[in-house]
C-alpha cells in the first residue's frame, strides 16, 4: 500500500511554511502538497482520481476557509458530495471561532474543526494531534 500523504489547502505562504516546519519539527517525513484555493484542491482531487496509476488519496485534508477563487466552505461542500472524495477527512483549519462557522461546516461535513493556534508550540501540538490521529488511530475506508 501507498504511503498516505497530506494536503493542504492554505493561501498564505505563511502559514504553508510554518506547518510545513511543524510537521518537520516533529519529526514526520510525510509528503506534504499545497494548494492555494478551492479551485486547485479539486482540481487536485479530480486529477488523482483521474490517475490510470493507482489511485493515492490524501490521509486527510487540512483546509482553510477563506481563499480566494473558492473559499474553504465550497470546497468542502463539494468534496462531502462527491462519492470518491467524500471518505477523505477533512479538517477545517482556520482563523475563524464563530459557533455559526462552526456549526455550519459540520452541518457541510467537516470531519474536525480547529481554529489556527497563535503561538509556534501549540502549532506543533495541533500538527503532532492531527496527524496522530488520522494517520495513525482512525480507520478510514480506502
Amino acid at each position: 500500500m501507498k504511503k498516505k500523504f497530506i494536503l493542504i489547502a492554505e493561501d498564505d505562504a505563511d502559514d504553508r511554511f510554518l506547518l510545513q516546519t511543524a510537521f518537520k519539527e516533529n519529526g514526520y517525513d510525510d509528503k506534504i502538497e499545497f494548494v492555494e484555493n478551492g479551485v486547485e484542491l479539486i482540481q487536485f482531487l479530480n486529477d488523482v482520481s483521474q490517475s490510470t496509476v493507482e489511485k493515492n488519496f490524501p490521509g486527510f485534508i487540512l483546509l482553510d476557509l477563506n481563499m480566494p477563487k473558492k473559499g474553504g466552505r465550497e470546497a468542502l461542500e463539494e468534496i462531502k458530495q462527491h462519492p470518491v472524495f467524500r471518505s477523505i477527512p477533512v479538517i477545517v483549519y482556520t482563523t475563524t471561532k464563530n459557533e455559526n462557522e462552526i456549526k455550519r461546516c459540520y452541518e457541510l461535513g467537516a470531519n474536525t474543526y480547529i481554529v489556527k493556534p497563535s503561538r509556534f508550540e501549540a502549532l506543533l501540538k495541533t500538527v503532532q494531534g492531527i496527524r496522530s490521529y488520522w494517520l495513525d488511530t482512525a480507520s478510514i475506508p480506502a
